[in-house]
């Protein structure tokens, strides 16, 4: 069976580029190794960009999400001073950012693919690539062979191995969604601490909560009684919101992966395939999809062969720009705030008054969250 284009990964990122390239012309095919709709089942939460939200919109899939927009984000560190807002009023957006549901824009996208006509083929694990020609031979675990002019991978954790940069933060991120005393608004907070970073995304009636600690600190919080827990996040956050109720919690490592060349011969890597970045800031899936419109937009336009060797160069070159500032953004802020150094923690509050009373520095921050490093 041969394909122009075979995704690999029914999850939102895979889901999108799948849309992209069927409105397009093309007919993909999505291989993932899970049940169909596995992907509507996934907990986390999503912070997505204003960038996100247009791609979103030219996808037709927007006006079917309930997404919590937010309009501020308050930036502030424990046991220092300095804080800064970022507000959507001073740059004319509507918001600075929206916080949905991934298993719920995975349902929204699958569907909206289905209606178009996307084929799938679930329960098929991918055991083997051959490049050979113009075409790649891709292997499944059940012996079956099929063939692709491009293999695009767009699911799953980036193993360690040749070729992958890997950097251990020491920390879990404890995720879960909480309620407050005080009716939600649309405020997000970020709130650096020496244990890591404590991100609060309004959502639905309750706040996502990504509550980063070390292994040992993030397992001891997985075990407490909803009480306990709450007591934690109540002491780490400060007095600005006080939280009644907790839902399950969930915890995952924190690492950088990130893999040096996410092309190869008949391949390309998005997502966290590609690069794997903390939370902190909000730019995972937004650099992700990024990437997965990238590729589409230069295959639908460059037309041929889809995984011709120039077409992948040209794609790289288009997204090192952005790829590497928004890793390196994401890591030095990592790097910076999770200590208790009191020297850097002065800096920091300095860093943090300046952000907020000089709007350059506030531009520079803002409109890379929102657009990433293509925004200048």
């Amino acid at each position: 069976m041969s394909q122009q284009i075979l995704i690999v990964g029914a999850g939102p990122l895979g889901l999108c580029l799948a849309l992209a390239l069927k409105q397009g012309g093309l007919d993909p095919l999505v291989v993932d190794a899970r049940e169909a709709g596995a992907a509507s089942g996934d907990p986390r939460v999503l912070a997505l960009s204003p960038g996100t939200q247009q791609t979103l919109k030219r996808l037709g899939v927007w006006p079917l999400l309930t997404p919590t927009a937010i309009d501020t984000i308050h930036i502030s560190q424990k046991g220092g001073f300095g804080r800064a807002k970022l507000s959507a009023a001073d740059y004319g957006q509507a918001a600075l950012g929206y916080v949905q549901e991934a298993g719920a824009l995975a349902q929204v996208l699958e569907a909206a693919c289905r209606e178009q006509g996307v084929a799938f083929r679930h329960h098929c694990k991918v055991a083997g690539v051959f490049p050979e020609g113009a075409a790649a031979r891709v292997v499944l675990e059940d012996g079956e062979t099929l063939s692709a002019n491009l293999l695009a991978w767009a699911e799953g954790r980036l193993d360690e191995g040749k070729g992958v940069m890997v950097r251990d933060y020491g920390q879990h991120g404890v995720i879960t969604l909480v309620h407050t005393a005080e009716p939600r608004g649309r405020v997000a907070f970020e709130r650096f601490t020496p244990d890591g970073p404590l991100a609060l995304l309004p959502c639905g009636t309750g706040y996502a909560v990504v509550f980063t600690a070390a292994p040992d600190v993030a397992r001891d919080l997985l075990a407490l009684d909803e009480a306990a827990f709450l007591a934690r996040l109540q002491a780490q956050f400060g007095e600005r919101l006080h939280f009644t109720a907790a839902e399950p919690r969930h915890a995952y490592p924190l690492l950088l992966k990130v893999r040096t060349e996410p092309v190869g011969p008949r391949q390309v890597w998005l997502g966290n395939s590609a690069q794997t970045v903390h939370p902190v800031a909000g730019q995972g899936f937004n650099l992700a999809l990024r990437d997965a419109w990238q590729l589409a937009d230069l295959v639908l336009k460059t037309g041929g062969d889809t995984g011709a060797a120039p077409l992948l160069a040209q794609y790289h070159g288009h997204r090192r720009l952005d790829r590497k500032g928004t890793i390196g953004f994401t890591d030095l802020l990592v790097r910076l705030f999770s200590n208790a150094n009191p020297v850097l923690s002065a800096a920091r509050g300095t860093g943090l008054f300046l952000l907020d009373v000089l709007p350059p520095a506030r531009d520079f921050v803002a409109r890379r969250m929102m657009f990433g490093a293509r925004a200048w």
